[in-house]
């Protein structure tokens, strides 16, 4: 039997379209939900509705944890079998361990994976596979994939509006200071994934109203400077308000592809319900 060409390998942090979902050649490895010592396997064994039901009943914020090398060294041994290389795109290694995990695994199976970082999390990472898909069917390797995807991640854009200052801050992605002076002052902080990966407090505005005005200036200066193809709105369980969000952009550019979806599970953990964040991709024009 002749080998497929390229596996692609991603986590379940990143925002499966249903052309995704369905193709053959695509493989996930979930992130954990860890809830009073019990793991779950993001998007397998915890819907994002039974994630919120719980932690709404549940004092305790939940934890995430990366998969094992050795559950990646067992993704890449299998894939041996009926490839002949991967391309794997994780979420950004200032945010996780995943991408290490994914680089142990690789090394523990001796397969030909090709690594990316996505600088990012979501639909960054899906845009970023779609792009890598469209190279292999025209005949591009998965290194010359590799090293296209690389620098392409650094011009995703990403904006989040947290859902829950309380989750985030527990789950280690704000100090203490930023979280008390949130929550005295009512701050709606807009928060940002820098080029290198990393979560910044960009903004604190008083509102919600004030952070999505911002939010639709930034994306106006990137329209400017750059093609931008889709714009993506993501939330945590607030389809409405994402709805809403997608009806301001349509008003500003009415031929602007705009794609509405939810957070994974293991994003909604640090985030929390109620989260809308906008991501997009800057092409050159």
């Amino acid at each position: 039997m002749t080998k497929k060409r390229v596996a692609w390998v991603t986590d379940s942090t990143a925002f499966l379209t249903k052309e995704l979902l369905d193709h053959p050649d695509v493989y996930v490895l979930p992130l954990a939900i860890i809830f009073d010592g019990e793991a779950f396997d993001d998007g397998i064994d915890l819907t994002t509705d039974e994630l919120y039901k719980r932690i709404r009943s549940n004092k305790e914020v939940p934890k995430t944890s990366q998969p094992s090398a050795g559950r990646f060294a067992e993704l890449y041994e299998k894939l041996k079998e009926d490839y002949d290389s991967a391309v794997a795109i994780h979420i950004s290694s200032k945010l996780s361990g995943t991408l290490d995990s994914s680089a142990a695994g690789k090394e523990m199976s001796g397969f030909d994976v090709e690594l990316v970082d996505s600088y990012s999390m979501s639909y960054a990472i899906t845009t970023l596979m779609e792009k890598g898909m469209a190279l292999a069917e025209q005949g591009k390797t998965a290194k010359e994939i590799q090293q296209h995807l690389q620098p392409a991640a650094k011009r995703s854009e990403s904006y989040i509006l947290l859902g829950s200052l309380e989750q985030f801050y527990k789950g280690g992605r704000m100090s203490g200071t930023q979280y008390l002076l949130g929550n005295l002052l009512q701050i709606k902080p807009i928060i940002r994934i820098t080029p290198e990966g990393e979560f910044d407090l960009f903004q604190k505005v008083r509102s919600e109203k004030k952070a999505v005005k911002r939010m639709l200036e930034l994306l106006e200066t990137s329209m400017n400077k750059y093609r931008i193809d889709q714009v993506q709105i993501m939330h945590g369980n607030v389809i409405d308000k994402a709805h809403e969000l997608r009806q301001l952009v349509r008003e500003k550019y009415p031929d602007l592809d705009i794609f509405v979806g939810e957070i994974s599970s293991s994003i909604a953990v640090h985030a929390g319900e109620g989260t809308v964040a906008m991501i997009w991709h800057n092409n050159d024009k």
